[in-house]
């Protein structure tokens, strides 16, 4: 336990200073005192990075950069959760009392200095998680998840949105069952299963439950196109990598537009950004399905040239993919409407913007990840984004 006595130091410093954040103004008076008290335990063994941590924090609130809320729940999140997760070993069990811990010391933060906002500290609470999940080995680990946890409670926190506590409750339950079990089934990874908890949090928080359904099916899709004969992908080198199983690149990379669909939706009530959801969700799944399927039909073309290429070659297309790619978006498409989502012209342009999806994830596979410029996760972003466009703007031509 000697090797924890920096840490524990640590939270107590953050404790401390979050006790007399309200009481030193102005902010960039109390800023400058955090950053020479840290100083010390920049001293101490095992404490170089917390000390940073703190101090990253503090420069934020002293420029004016973060409120007061958020400056104390960072450091009541970061610091404390961090000293929990050392203490009971830094395995994967450990993000429970991580993640209790942030949750507690977050909302106690808010309600000493005045504010209740617990969508903020949630949002606040996953990306430290997933942080700690994905910058594993990284020294500097601490001063990127302190500063990630500062920027996204801070957008939240001026976003202003209200949530009922109940539905914020169910939502998160929702969102971490959702990633268990895809960590459980191999599907994720650490990082998998908490930057998906995000997404389904956002979704279900801003819109609600059925938006979540509508990325379950395209989830579904996916991860049985994956399996999908893959020993047989496997023996000929164009099965996906690690069995399958889904980091956050990758979460992020097929669930980004949508979920920003989903806010957005959430802010304005717009239909357009229904549209905006679900093209970039039927592209995921259409390019999933033809990626994982389609290079089972044979040699396929390259999209650019027409050129025939050896399978699993970035920006081949065969005719299987295409008709499975577009079957995806229908499923997806008429999830959305059946659940109540989408009418009927908004599932249509569901089913062409996930063909047009997949298709740019083929041309920009040919073109620029062929030529090192993006890789797997870029090229994915780039088609769900050029999907959730083309319904958007196909949307307001209809609605």
């Amino acid at each position: 336990m000697h090797q924890e006595t920096g840490p524990a130091l640590a939270a107590v410093l953050a404790v401390l200073g979050i006790l007399v954040a309200p009481h030193i103004q102005p902010a960039w008076l109390l800023s400058l005192i955090v950053v020479l008290v840290s100083g010390v335990l920049l001293l101490i063994r095992g404490t170089k990075f917390v000390a940073v941590s703190i101090i990253v924090t503090a420069v934020l609130y002293g420029l004016g950069l973060l409120s007061l809320a958020v400056f104390a729940a960072t450091l009541a999140i970061v610091v404390p959760g961090e000293y929990a997760f050392r203490v009971t070993g830094g395995g994967p069990r450990s993000y429970i009392p991580y993640f209790l811990t942030g949750c507690a010391g977050g909302l106690l933060a808010m309600y000493y200095v005045g504010v209740f906002s617990p969508l903020t500290v949630l949002i606040g609470v996953l990306v430290a998680v997933l942080l700690r999940a994905a910058l594993t080995g990284r020294e500097d680990a601490l001063m990127i998840e302190a500063l990630g946890v500062a920027m996204a409670q801070q957008l939240f926190y001026e976003i202003g949105y209200i949530v009922d506590l109940w539905v914020l409750a169910v939502a998160a339950l929702i969102g971490l069952t959702f990633g268990y079990f895809a960590y459980r089934l191999k599907t994720a990874d650490l990082s998998g299963l908490f930057s998906g908890a995000i997404i389904g949090l956002l979704l279900i928080v801003f819109a609600d439950v059925r938006w979540f359904f509508i990325m379950l099916v395209f989830f579904i899709l996916g991860s049985a196109a994956t399996k999908f004969r893959y020993r047989e992908k496997d023996a000929l080198g164009v099965a996906q990598s690690h069995g399958g199983v889904r980091g956050y690149f990758n979460v992020f990379a097929n669930g980004l537009v949508a979920t920003a669909g989903a806010v957005l939706f959430g802010i304005t009530g717009h239909e357009a950004f229904i549209a905006l959801f679900l093209g970039s969700v039927a592209s995921a799944a259409a390019d999933t399905v033809a990626s994982e399927i389609g290079v089972m039909g044979g040699d396929p073309y390259l999209i650019t040239t027409l050129e025939r290429v050896p399978p699993g070659t970035n920006g081949g297309v065969t005719v299987l993919g295409e008709v499975v790619a577009t079957g995806a978006a229908v499923v997806v498409s008429l999830a959305a409407l059946l659940l109540g989502v989408a009418s009927l012209p908004i599932a249509a342009v569901g089913i062409v913007a996930g063909f047009i999806g997949t298709n740019v994830d083929s041309v920009v596979g040919a073109t620029l990840e062929n030529r090192g410029v993006f890789g797997n996760a870029g090229t994915n972003l780039a088609a769900t984004l050029a999907g959730g466009v083309a319904a958007f703007l196909l949307a307001l031509m209809v609605v």
